[in-house]
């Protein structure tokens, strides 16, 4: 499932399409990425509005369209498992898994998404809706603090820690391997108790999780699949993987209905 990283990734991927107008919107009425919305009002809102700007938070996307005379418009784009945003040439014919696209003068916008567990939302009024206001707030922003942390770990005293990585009122997309990656590089192991951590490892996992949040923006935005060899990104499917940092073999095994992958070598219990 794309993650943090890797939405924001996909969302540079319609940045060409800035401040150009929309001429047409094709689209699959009854996908199941339109549950909840209705795609008659899509297209003809979004027929001759200009894409004006777009930014991420944790899974989802914001895209802000003005039409004239009208309110703001609203597009929201949650990737789902296998959804993916591309930016094709005039005259793109869309495939099966295209549910949304969005042609312009110089280009076409594309949403698939094979396995439709994504979702398009949309809006429109001049304050973004309450389904993106109410994300919780960013890793990367001030309100991400130690103490909110410790707090939230706190009330999950006996969960495991990797699932609560994954839980996104306080860790918003953080997904499967950008939690084993924290994980790892912050040397705690993925079966830990949440209320077992001291202090000073609450203070490390806060600054590894900015961490890799912070530099898989840097890597991925620039290639999907660019993050360093150094990573236990590149290591954690292989059979026989070893830990970058150690050399000790890898362990995978199933904590919170998740593969997690770690290092004994590291990550003591």
């Amino acid at each position: 499932m794309p993650e943090l990283a890797e939405v924001e990734y996909y969302r540079k991927l319609w940045t060409p399409g800035l401040g150009d107008t929309v001429t047409g919107v094709r689209l699959h009425p009854k996908a199941a990425v339109f549950r909840g919305v209705d795609p008659a009002q899509i297209k003809r809102q979004l027929t001759g509005a200009t894409l004006l700007s777009s930014e991420a938070a944790a899974k989802q996307m914001l895209f802000r369209l003005a039409a004239a005379d009208t309110a703001p418009l609203w597009l929201g784009i949650h990737l789902g498992m296998t959804g993916e945003l591309s930016a094709q040439p005039t005259g793109y014919e869309p495939k099966k898994a295209d549910h949304l696209v969005l042609d312009q003068a110089r280009r076409t916008l594309v949403f698939s998404d094979f396995r439709m567990f994504g979702r398009v939302q949309f809006a429109t009024g001049d304050k973004p809706p309450a389904w993106w206001t109410q994300i919780a707030p960013a890793i990367l922003s001030p309100a991400f603090t130690v103490g909110a942390v410790a707090a939230f770990l706190q009330r999950r005293t006996r969960t495991a820690i990797k699932p609560v990585l994954l839980m996104q009122e306080r860790f918003p997309g953080i997904g499967n391997w950008m939690a084993d990656e924290i994980l790892w590089s912050a040397g705690i192991h993925p079966r830990r108790p949440a209320g077992s951590l001291t202090p000073a490892e609450i203070k490390i996992l806060h600054r590894e999780t900015r961490r890799v949040c912070r530099e898989a923006i840097k890597y991925v935005g620039r290639e999907l699949h660019g993050l360093p060899q150094s990573w236990l990104f590149h290591h954690r499917w292989e059979d026989g993987g070893k830990c970058p940092k150690t050399g000790v073999p890898l362990v995978r095994e199933e904590i919170g209905g998740r593969t997690t992958c770690w290092s004994p070598g590291r990550q003591k219990l």
